[in-house]
């Protein structure tokens, strides 16, 4: 019934969102349909990218303001992480025709790091060019009530880097990944994750099956 062919899939969206919760939900209706599935994450997803992961997360939670990376510095350190995640990980995945579901890809780059901190778009699109092989077939960007994510990080009982950006910070970098949306129709899917609804779990299952068809 369904194609057996590479397939890569994306979730963004600001934290609170309700990322993970729908990635692990979409996951684990997949599996039961018989289909082979990857989920990972960025940054991260391999051992060397986990360890770029850690030395970033630690690096903002230093005590030492003026110790903390350039952002240049912080993004060069993002791209390294996902040159060695699309080598070692995603890209052999899809050479073997599996679905990859990442949490977060190139879109949150732009929308943290370019709409966030002001880092030039040139600077990463150069690299892009260079370490992409290839697009996600499929992103969903999941939008949320400013106030409900905030709701929803008060409840998590450990909290990274990600989890402690200023209200404001939110609101911008939403904006972006609609934007980014907005402009990609045919392959992007904006979904309201603002209300804890098992239809949002169910909308996205249909969604993604009709493209494996």
């Amino acid at each position: 019934m369904y194609k057996k062919k590479p397939f890569f899939i994306v979730f963004e969206g600001i934290e609170g969102s309700g990322k993970s919760y729908q990635i692990k939900k979409l996951y684990n209706n997949l599996k039961k349909k018989g289909l082979k599935i990857l989920k990972t994450r960025e940054p991260g997803g391999t051992k060397g990218a986990e360890r770029i992961r850690k030395l970033i997360l630690k690096d903002y939670f230093g005590k030492n303001k003026s110790e903390e990376f350039d952002k240049y510095t912080d993004t060069l350190l993002y791209l390294a992480a996902r040159n060695e995640h699309i080598k070692k990980k995603i890209e052999p995945a899809l050479k073997k025709k599996i679905i990859v579901l990442c949490d977060r890809f190139v879109d949150s780059t732009l929308a943290y790091q370019v709409s966030g901190k002001i880092v030039k778009p040139g600077f990463i699109e150069n690299i892009h060019k260079e370490i992409l092989p290839f697009k996600p077939n499929l992103t969903f960007v999941l939008k949320v009530k400013i106030r409900k994510a905030l709701k929803r990080l008060q409840k998590r009982r450990k909290k990274n880097r990600y989890d402690k950006f200023s209200k404001s910070f939110y609101i911008k970098a939403q904006k972006a990944f609609l934007k980014i949306a907005k402009k990609n129709k045919k392959k992007y899917y904006v979904i309201d994750n603002s209300t804890d609804s098992m239809h949002i779990e169910n909308k996205i299952l249909e969604i993604v099956l009709n493209k494996l068809k």
